[in-house]
């Protein structure tokens, strides 16, 4: 169907825009840009233009055109190319009924200027191409589907040039292509039957982008070879990939030979400058197609390219819908959460609706959401990790996992069609869809695998496939193709996101300010507490305490009563705001994390806490060595200072005991799932009331009357809880009254071996 190449190790490098050679059906003239001087020919001039190419050497086009007809070249060369071409010339001293189609261009730094003989008559003027082409256009564009639309163009570029079969062709992902409309009389259908990629590689599809028309009217033509064979100017084969006469590949012409072919003619079919497909137009006798009638055929092909968008975006259209809705529900979903994975949750069923999906996993961080039939977890790990490099634009798609992945061949069953979304590297936020592989039977035009003939010298010699007949394959490990609509919603849906954490990063940054601003007031609240509040709080103590010793015999005892109740009223106000300074304090200190050992940390705790009570009785009891960890060694001390002693103070046994531990495994009221050591402190004391639980944290909060239990200020709870979390853990407790209480709390940090 195109160019090919012919040595197997050098698949899709074959140099079919260098030739050196031209179909015999025009003459190729190189011209030098500065003077149009001829520096290079092919080698038919005599017999087209009747002139011996090395006659033509070294002269000036003038001597071949007219003043008019050079100063039309001149205008081409400041122009574009596309809107002038072809030029209507005809040569000097020849007969006056021969014309020409003259096309020009630029490359390799020189004028190539192509003749193709014509009759005078064969010139089309405006009015007659639009008669030609306005019914034609007129049912491309009310084609209702993209097949519909297809089956019209085939038929009309049949019927315009009248070849026995035109045909378009589409091109997969994979380069692999399939017929999905024809329109022929011949007795073998082509319709729906793939080519492998092979038959049209690389660097053909690359110049059917560049050309948008490709005629081949006799395959069994003698080429002509350009004289001399280099380029003068650069001494390097002549690149003729714009060229309409350049000769074709002899692997692609055995391989018409092969299908019956003797003559042949491709258009382009480009959407978002890429090759969509072709027009593919077939005949069994040599047939050559006029310049006018292949650029109404260009025109045609043109629009169609054009309306693919357009037929394409009408396809599914409910599908479409629904997929834009889903879209809407996950970005309202995410923008009302504070976390990627809390809003992804919301929408877990929906997730798998959005592609089309049988499995989902949704990760972040290390966590691993699976939604629907996944690999496993360890398997979704490694297959991100292998799929990071192959992201492009944050998106990772194929149908067909195991052919890029060789792990994914024992997924097939679940995984195979793999569509991956990276929303946050940083943050490691990305979801992955799944699709299951269907088992569908291929219709090939011929057996695709390409007989190889291994050479005398070891090289290896590919040929085309002789048979086209129908040839059957079954193929495993292919998911249902990811449609381009639902990649778009994806990657569409990620810029969504993007823009939503983008906004939230703004409230972030405005809440970090309106929080620095209330630590600066703290602050200054802190300053005024210990300088401005405290000092007359203590002229109050201290002029109460005068009045008692300098006139304790002129007051009454009532008298007396009141100033000492006043002592004691400002000694508590004076420990609430030491302890309201400490707490608040201890918030913005900066953590001195250094390995500390927690069993001698809690010893030098007991041996403080007996040698301040030394009248209690009390057993403490510690079942296994405490671990070493990361943490603020002084604020830790103070968070076991304050649960021990509250342990011992708020106890009224006869036998007290306090038991210090840890757990590895949360007990089953735990509020945490983690594998981090769980510590506890534990006690046979009073307890706490199940309606007070949730209480006791609370700043300046006490159960009981301020002078039972040795009094206290409220906030050892508080300061324990802002220790714990300011190592990024949480405490929580567990208590019946009569029984005791037990405090859990975790401190995030490795544990040193």
């Amino acid at each position: 169907m195109a160019d090919e190449m012919i040595d197997l190790t050098n698949c899709d490098r074959e140099p079919i825009h260098i030739p050196g050679l031209i179909q015999p059906h025009g003459v190729l003239l190189v011209l030098q840009d500065s003077n149009l001087e001829i520096i290079q020919v092919s080698g038919n001039t005599q017999k087209i233009i009747c002139h011996q190419p090395q006659e033509l050497l070294g002269k000036q086009l003038s001597d071949l055109l007219d003043v008019k007809q050079i100063q039309k070249i001149q205008q081409c060369l400041t122009g574009d190319f596309d809107s002038i071409n072809p030029l209507h010339l005809s040569i000097k001293h020849l007969n006056k009924s021969r014309y020409f189609d003259g096309i020009v261009h630029r490359a390799d730094k020189v004028i190539i200027l192509e003749l193709e003989p014509k009759k005078a008559k064969q010139k089309t003027d405006f009015v007659e191409f639009y008669h030609q082409v306005k019914g034609t256009i007129t049912r491309i564009q009310k084609a209702p589907t993209l097949l519909e639309m297809c089956q019209i163009v085939v038929k009309e570029v049949r019927r315009i040039t009248g070849f026995e079969r035109v045909m378009v062709y589409r091109f997969d992902s994979e380069g692999a292509g399939c017929v999905i409309a024809e329109d022929t009389d011949q007795e073998m259908p082509y319709l729906d039957l793939h080519y492998p990629p092979s038959d049209i590689p690389k660097q053909a599809r690359h110049l059917y982008t560049l050309n948008w028309l490709r005629l081949i009217p006799d395959v069994d033509y003698q080429p002509a070879s350009l004289v001399p064979t280099n380029n003068p100017l650069t001494n390097q084969p002549l690149d003729l990939s714009l060229s309409v006469l350049r000769s074709v590949s002899p692997m692609h012409l055995e391989y018409l030979h092969n299908m019956g072919v003797t003559a042949s003619m491709s258009i382009s079919l480009l959407q978002n400058q890429k090759l969509w497909g072709l027009i593919a137009c077939h005949d069994s006798s040599p047939k050559y197609i006029p310049y006018n009638i292949r650029t109404i055929c260009e025109f045609i092909g043109q629009v169609m390219s054009v309306e693919l968008a357009n037929k394409e975006a009408s396809e599914d259209i409910d599908y479409k819908m629904q997929l834009k809705s889903l879209q809407t529900q996950f970005v309202e979903a995410l923008s009302q959460s504070q976390y990627f994975l809390d809003g992804m949750m919301q929408l877990k069923p929906q997730l798998l609706d959005l592609v089309d999906a049988t499995g989902a996993v949704i990760c972040s961080g290390n966590r691993c959401i699976q939604v629907g039939e996944t690999p496993s977890e360890t398997e979704v790990h490694a297959l991100l990790d292998w799929m990071k490099p192959q992201l492009h634009h944050g998106v990772f798609e194929t149908r067909s996992l195991s052919k890029h992945y060789p792990p994914g061949e024992s997924l097939q069953a679940i995984a195979s069609g793999v569509l991956a979304l990276e929303i946050s590297r940083v943050h490691h936020n990305y979801i992955i869809w799944f699709r299951p592989e269907v088992i569908q039977t291929v219709n090939w035009g011929g057996d695709p695998n390409k007989p190889v003939e291994v050479l005398s010298d070891g090289s290896l010699l590919i040929s085309p496939r002789k048979s086209f007949k129908l040839w059957q394959e079954t193929v495993r490990g292919c998911a249902l193709p990811w449609k381009p609509y639902e990649i778009a919603t994806v990657t569409e849906l990620r810029s969504l996101i993007v823009g939503i954490v983008l906004r939230q990063a703004d409230e972030l940054a405005s809440m970090n300010f309106e929080l620095q601003r209330s630590n600066e007031e703290l602050d200054s609240f802190a300053y005024i507490a210990s300088h401005d509040l405290k000092e007359p709080l203590r002229g109050i103590h201290n002029y109460a305490n005068f009045l008692m010793e300098d006139y304790a015999e002129t007051l009454n005892d009532d008298g007396v009563a009141k100033l000492q109740t006043l002592v004691r009223l400002t000694q508590r106000m004076e420990d609430l705001i030491n302890s309201l300074l400490h707490f608040s304090r201890l918030g913005r200190a900066e953590l001195m994390r250094q390995p500390v050992n927690l069993n001698e940390l809690v010893q030098q705790v007991i041996t403080t806490l007996s040698i301040t009570r030394p009248q209690t009785e009390i057993e403490f009891r510690i079942p296994q060595t405490l671990p070493s960890i990361e943490c603020d060694r002084a604020q830790i001390n103070e968070l076991f200072t304050n649960l021990i002693s509250n342990a011992i103070k708020y106890n009224d046994k006869a036998q007290k005991w306090v038991e210090i531990g840890y757990i590895q495994q949360p007990e089953l009221n735990s509020p945490l799932s983690t594998t981090l050591p769980i510590f506890y402190v534990r006690d046979n004391g009073i307890g706490i009331l199940e309606k007070h639980l949730d209480k006791i944290f609370q700043i300046f909060r006490r159960l009981h009357a301020r002078d039972e239990f040795g009094g206290g200020t409220g906030v050892g709870l508080t300061i324990a809880r802002k220790i714990v979390e300011r190592h990024g853990g949480r405490i929580w407790v567990e208590s019946q009254p009569d029984q005791g209480s037990t405090f859990y709390f975790t401190l995030v940090a490795e544990e040193i071996p």
